[in-house]
């Protein structure tokens, strides 16, 4: 703790991305690319379960609800990413940095939690298929929803409170291109144990647990298919649960390397976050659609429509 150091910090600069100035305007194009094709790839997705009743079923209601997220997780840093490298101006005010840190904790931790969920609905339906109605009715789906988001929230609300009790060096430079937690209380001037312990105790819970309970749902689903392997089945398992599995795969891949194997290298911890803020959301539409025969004919009855009103 250096009192000398303290102030009252009205706002941080972002340093962004470790971009040279003559590249600004390429990663410029790319980002804004990438960011409308998450936007508009997720809207769409959520359309297609609106409007086609055959989606309307627990694993899709999941999936819509992951797909709201995507997007308010790409929206709380992308636009301010690009206003940045729009205009150089790299002044965030500290209120405003405080709501990106509130909102990013909430959409990343409600990801976290639907993957989870959305991995046990996958158990039901592989492990119990002829109990699945009765298990995934659709009472215990919204509660596991509503219980996702309130929790999210509550989350969140906990960190962000402790972070505004800190105070920060009048050297307030963020190597990031939003405010990020970790990187937030390294500016920090006085005493943030309470800070790193409950980021260490109570968030790495949060991680930690629905990664559990998604293992632990595959765990078992791969000892159902062994005991009676065959060649149709196999399939069956891997059209059911291969989408899933793979975004897990990339969402949990890349937040440990972020927070658990990150080297000392700034860069390297801005590329992860790259990764699991903006690359992850605007795959997931085409992981679930691409092979996924019941998003496929929504997608052709809603041109077929559009056509027929045109």
């Amino acid at each position: 703790m250096r009192p000398e150091n303290q102030s009252s910090v009205s706002q941080f600069l972002l340093r962004g991305l470790p971009i040279q100035p003559e590249h600004q305007g390429a990663f410029f194009a790319l980002f804004l690319g990438m960011y409308l094709t998450t936007v508009l790839g997720n809207l769409l997705l959520i359309l297609l379960i609106r409007l086609d009743i055959r989606l309307h079923t627990p694993m899709y209601f999941f999936l819509s609800q992951l797909a709201i997220s995507d997007i308010s997780v790409s929206s709380v840093t992308v636009p301010k990413m690009l206003m940045n490298m729009l205009t150089q101006d790299h002044a965030i005010p500290y209120a405003g940095c405080i709501s990106q840190l509130y909102f990013f904790i909430v959409f990343v931790c409600i990801d976290n939690l639907l993957l989870a969920v959305m991995a046990y609905d996958r158990y039901v339906a592989v492990c119990h298929p002829l109990h699945y109605p009765t298990i995934m009715r659709e009472e215990l789906c919204v509660l596991l929803v509503a219980g996702s988001w309130i929790f999210a929230f509550v989350h969140a609300l906990l960190h962000t409170l402790l972070l505004v009790r800190v105070s920060f060096c009048a050297e307030s430079i963020i190597n990031h291109f939003f405010c990020d937690l970790t990187v937030l209380l390294k500016l920090s001037c006085s005493d943030i144990a309470l800070n790193e312990l409950v980021l260490f105790s109570e968030g790495g819970i949060v991680i930690i647990l629905p990664l559990a309970s998604v293992l632990g749902s595959y765990v078992h689903i791969v000892t159902i298919i062994l005991r009676f392997p065959t060649t149709k089945r196999l399939l069956k398992a891997f059209s059911t649960c291969g989408s899933h599995l793979l975004v897990v795969s990339l969402y949990y891949g890349t937040i440990a390397s972020v927070y658990f194997f990150s080297s000392s290298q700034d860069s390297k911890d801005i590329i992860a976050s790259v990764m699991y803020s903006i690359v992850t959301p605007m795959l997931n539409p085409f992981i679930y659609s691409l092979r996924n025969r019941d998003i496929k004919q929504a997608l052709e009855m809603l041109v077929n429509r559009a056509h027929f009103i045109t």
